[in-house]
């Protein structure tokens, strides 16, 4: 990782205030404890499989700092911990009579779990990182699922994160192949993000892209040393997505980290898709396959001229708020997708606009269509270049490799739009009247998803 571009990021961080990176270097997670909590009681949160993996190296490094600890808390190695409430529910209440601060061992799962009960309980936290797995170890928010619904939940970030690439090198490869899933996603993001700032529903904030998209070609550019678990290459997937995290932290939202692509893994999620397999369908394995969804329709949509659409037509055809709102439960009417559609209705219509809005956003888009174009063709990838990356690494990059079928996916395309009231490629395709047709292009004979296969 780069010191310096850590060292920057850290200096507009609200709440992280340390990392320590590299290799061999879990036998700091003591000195850091006690600088960043001075006198403070410590305990260690972890699951089987990260306890075996660090929990005795971190256990003897903060001894030997001096810190005082609780006994470790320690979930099931199996079944797969969940991010669920309950799950958070357990750890803030056997700490909340304890005068103690948490350090978590973990990856995804386990760093939201900790975080927002230590974000409950009004307590700082740190991590020790055990695989480049996701985005969300700096990152302000935990991605945590109340009654099926999975929404990033307001809370701090930790105050300190130590990063062993050894440690983080022996973990899964298929956590690795998650965390690059998570991470190329910020391609087709970063486009979606270009569309918003341009008209005008969400600016770019210069400093926080850089953070982003500066390391973001290097981090995803040695998949196949990826695979292989080199911890050089797991360096550099681990900067930028820990430079994601830290974006997320400055900007108070995922908005830099996240677009439409994660809205096809949020949609699998919140239906229950693949959280019965073991271990469960990692999230970065879904957000992969959005990516390639996302890139897919980019590339439709890009070789059309939306600067020639039919404005009065497309403001004849918009619906009013109640026919949005008939809309978005009718796409979700499956028994998998009852738990999406109150929570879903309340994010489209917290995006909607109406028909005099929506004429001055469509004269928008005309008048900028050259720019919007140009800029995202510079930002983007093609969904093959993309399929590629994912498959050298060793992700998810066809609907078939998770057992999502054809007519399942193509859907995912129009339910996805509604489970987020962030505004992404999907939004401006609906709201010209475009959206059916460039999706259906994909699945056309010739389209995309019609020439390519799980091979």
């Amino acid at each position: 990782m780069s010191e310096d571009l850590i060292t920057q990021a850290l200096s507009t961080a609200t709440d992280t205030k340390a990392i320590v990176q590299g290799r061999g270097i879990v036998d700091r997670t003591g000195a850091v404890f006690a600088e960043q909590f001075p006198g403070k009681r410590g305990i260690v949160v972890a699951d089987g499989n990260t306890w075996d993996l660090a929990g005795e190296a971190v256990t003897a490094s903060l001894k030997a700092a001096g810190v005082e600890l609780e006994e470790p808390y320690v979930f099931p190695g199996t079944p797969t911990l969940y991010a669920g409430y309950s799950n958070v529910e357990l750890i803030r209440d056997h700490m909340k009579d304890l005068d103690v601060v948490a350090c978590s061992i973990g990856s995804g799962t386990l760093n939201d779990i900790v975080k927002l009960a230590s974000g409950e309980l009004g307590r700082p936290y740190m991590n020790v990182c055990t695989a480049a797995s996701m985005d969300g170890y700096a990152a302000f928010g935990a991605s945590i699922s109340v009654d099926g619904f999975k929404i990033t939940r307001n809370c701090p970030a930790p105050a300190a994160l130590v990063a062993d690439l050894d440690v983080m090198a022996t973990a899964p490869r298929r956590l690795t192949a998650t965390g690059f899933g998570d991470l190329i996603e910020k391609v087709p993001a970063g486009a979606d993000w270009i569309i918003s700032d341009i008209l005008g529903t969400e600016a770019i904030d210069e400093y926080v892209w850089g953070l982003v998209q500066g390391p973001l070609r290097q981090s995803l550019s040695r998949p196949g040393d990826l695979a292989q678990s080199d911890p050089d290459a797991i360096g550099e997937l681990a900067e930028g997505l820990i430079m994601s995290g830290l974006a997320m932290q400055a900007h108070q939202s995922s908005r830099p980290a996240s677009g439409a692509g994660h809205q096809f893994s949020h949609t699998w999620e919140m239906e229950g898709h693949g959280l019965d397999w073991e271990p469960a369908l990692s999230h970065g394995f879904k957000v992969g396959l959005g990516t390639v969804a996302v890139c897919a329709l980019y590339e439709v949509v890009l070789s059309k001229d939306l600067g020639a659409i039919d404005i009065d037509a497309a403001v004849a055809a918009w619906p009013s708020r109640d026919e949005m709102e008939a809309r978005v439960r009718a796409l979700h009417t499956e028994e998998r997708a009852k738990p999406l559609v109150e929570p879903a209705v309340e994010q489209t219509l917290a995006k909607y606009i109406d028909a005099d809005q929506l004429r001055e956003r469509l004269e928008l888009v005309v008048s900028s269509w050259p720019a919007i174009a140009e800029k995202c063709r510079a930002q983007l990838i093609s969904a093959a270049e993309a399929r590629e990356l994912l498959k050298e690494v060793g992700a998810v990059y066809h609907p078939e490799q998770i057992d999502i079928d054809m007519d399942r996916f193509h859907q995912t395309y129009y339910r996805a739009q509604t489970i987020r009231s962030r505004y992404t490629i999907l939004d401006l395709l609906l709201e010209a009247g475009l959206l059916k047709e460039c999706v259906e292009e994909l699945f056309a004979p010739g389209g995309y998803w019609t020439q390519e296969s799980s091979r």
